[in-house]
């Protein structure tokens, strides 16, 4: 089938150094907005804002994939597109995590925007760092491919066979920022610093922020390398990361209440995260279009069956 087969390498990407500064410009004035305008006193986010948001960032994202169309072509529109699906699904994922960090530190719902905000504004700059380092080491080095492609399979692994962590205390994370950053356990207006004794510390609402920073770089780790296998142009890989983790806020807000119920989504991330990394090998070559398809078709089965076999709730669970 010819469209399996892999297509002829896209000629590179040149993009002008002023593009690059008003797309993080632009972004910059988002955040802003965000923090200062739209959610300038800490509210609860109700169901109805999160659709908003969700559908207003997808919507964006969608505008910008169809101006690199227009700008660079069909083969980079479409890596775009796969590298932000991918990125997205990833996300989604890590929310598992949050909740669990939510629930064990007890943040408050109003102040749960705030402490996703700085944990995106942290993930754009450690992704930018990530992409810029891993694409420099995938064009010195080829071998830096099998590399990435191992951490792929062996992250896809992980995910299969490692067991829930209900704990997030227990986590090596959790457990450095505790010896490293002195706190105190409570939250104080939304504030992220007091003197106590004479000495300034961080409330819990700061010491929560450093912990979902922490989780971040591990997490970028994972999604940073599932991208670069898709495509190594530096400018794909950054923006559909940025236009991926914009939007995790209201993702987050939108799905908390149902994570649950996508019992399947781990062993499905796990098949793209084999699918990439095998990819990245260079044992077969398969076009974008083809890449598309196989990780859309994985999440779609993934997704259909854990709605339709959503997990029951525990016998053991306390009333």
């Amino acid at each position: 089938m010819p469209w399996l087969l892999a297509s002829e390498p896209a000629p590179p990407i040149v993009v002008p150094t002023w593009f690059w500064e008003a797309f993080i410009g632009g972004v910059v004035v988002f955040l802003i907005l965000d923090l200062v305008v739209f959610h300038r006193r800490p509210h609860e986010v109700r169901t109805r804002e999160a659709v908003g948001w969700t559908v207003f960032w997808i919507g964006l994202a969608l505008i910008f994939n169809g101006w690199i169309w227009m700008e660079f072509g069909k083969r980079h529109a479409i890596d775009f597109f796969t590298a932000y699906f991918v990125e997205k699904s990833l996300s989604v994922d890590n929310l598992f995590v949050f909740v669990l960090i939510f629930d064990f530190f007890r943040v408050p719902p109003p102040l749960q925007h705030r402490v996703l905000f700085f944990g995106i504004l942290g993930a754009i700059i450690v992704r930018f760092v990530f992409i810029l380092v891993g694409v420099e080491l995938l064009s010195a080095f080829h071998w830096m491919n099998y590399v990435f492609g191992g951490i792929l399979v062996i992250t896809a692994v992980k995910l299969v066979i490692a067991k829930e962590e209900n704990d997030p205390s227990m986590s090596l994370v959790v457990r450095i920022m505790r010896r490293i950053v002195p706190f105190v356990p409570e939250y104080i207006e939304g504030k992220l610093t007091v003197v106590r004794d004479g000495k300034r510390v961080a409330t819990m609402l700061l010491f929560v922020i450093l912990i979902v920073e922490a989780t971040d770089i591990v997490f970028a780790v994972d999604s940073i390398p599932a991208c670069l296998a898709i495509t190594q142009e530096t400018f794909i890989v950054f923006t559909s990361n940025i236009f991926a983790i914009l939007g995790l806020r209201a993702i987050y807000f939108l799905l908390a209440r149902f994570m649950s119920s996508f019992r399947y989504l781990k062993p499905g991330l796990a098949l793209v995260l084999a699918f990439v990394g095998v990819k990245m090998f260079g044992f077969f070559e398969i076009s974008s279009g083809a890449s598309l398809g196989v990780i859309a078709g994985i999440l779609t089965i993934a997704t259909v069956a854990s709605l339709m076999n959503p997990e029951k709730p525990s016998e053991h669970t306390s009333e």
